[in-house]
């Protein structure tokens, strides 16, 4: 079966779709015949990619909303409800990083990160899956990264975002097996997107060491599609991060040794 055939017509809803990997997943998948559902903080920068995809004859919306306030994304779900734009395909894109020693992160960035990492994503799934089961069809992927399961120096917030991530999906899939709906989690590698201006924007913030391994974001696009077609339970994206979990488990102690150096100074002795 094609992935075409198998892809028909669905409206797929897209967080942090302004730019980066959901800007540039949306515009990939509008090819591809999906109406995508564009949700960010930044009007304009949304309202540029909408324009992108009509001007290639696709079909996209989208709608402003702060999805780290739960009234929020409340309304949002009750919109697209009463526009008949109900999500077929939820992609829980939105999120975003902070590098450096824990102690040193300011809490509002901790709590922002943890909002919308964690909170957004677990609510979200939680409004659009019983409609997703009545209607008899729906999809939730969930953008992971191999940081869930090789927890580095540096991003203690942001790999433990991605470790529920990793958890909450296997769970959602086990209670979902035999019903019309499946969930996924992409466990992707880093990527060449805004993530690493930002996580340096923030207070403290520094250099992600792995930006200079950042492959091109319309990779992660052609493997979400794919994913689409194929529904899994996890999917890495490259593919060969397959591997990745075994560092963690074969290579701890070296991980363990190096991570301090690779932050950039060691810890004062008590």
């Amino acid at each position: 079966m094609s992935l075409e055939k198998t892809c028909s017509p669905k409206n797929i809803l897209i967080t942090g779709a302004s730019s980066g990997i959901g800007a540039i997943t949306a515009e990939f998948l509008a090819t591809k015949g999906f109406t995508v559902l564009l949700v960010a903080r930044r009007k304009e920068k949304l309202a540029a990619v909408v324009e992108r995809i009509h001007n290639e004859g696709g079909r996209a919306h989208y709608f402003e909303a702060d999805l780290s306030n739960e009234q929020a994304r409340i309304e949002l779900i009750d919109k697209l409800q009463r526009v008949n734009l109900q999500p077929d395909i939820l992609i829980n894109n939105a999120g975003f990083g902070w590098y450096g020693h824990f102690e040193t992160m300011n809490w509002q960035t901790g709590k922002n990160l943890i909002g919308i990492n964690i909170e957004a994503v677990a609510h979200l799934t939680h409004l659009v899956l019983p409609g997703m089961l009545q209607r008899g069809y729906g999809h939730i992927i969930n953008m992971g990264s191999v940081a869930g399961k090789l927890p580095e120096q540096g991003i203690a917030l942001y790999s433990s975002s991605k470790a529920f991530l990793d958890s909450f999906t296997t769970s959602l899939y086990r209670e979902l097996r035999g019903s019309p709906v499946t969930v996924s989690v992409a466990r992707l590698g880093p990527i060449q997107t805004e993530f690493f201006d930002a996580a340096r924007s923030h207070e403290n913030g520094g250099n992600v060491p792995a930006e200079k391994m950042a492959i091109p974001a319309e990779v992660v696009a052609r493997g979400i599609y794919r994913l689409i077609a194929q529904p899994r339970k996890i999917v890495y994206i490259p593919w060969y991060l397959f591997i990745s979990p075994l560092l963690e488990i074969f290579f701890s102690g070296i991980i363990d040794m190096v991570g301090p150096l690779l932050l950039g100074k060691k810890k004062k002795q008590s």
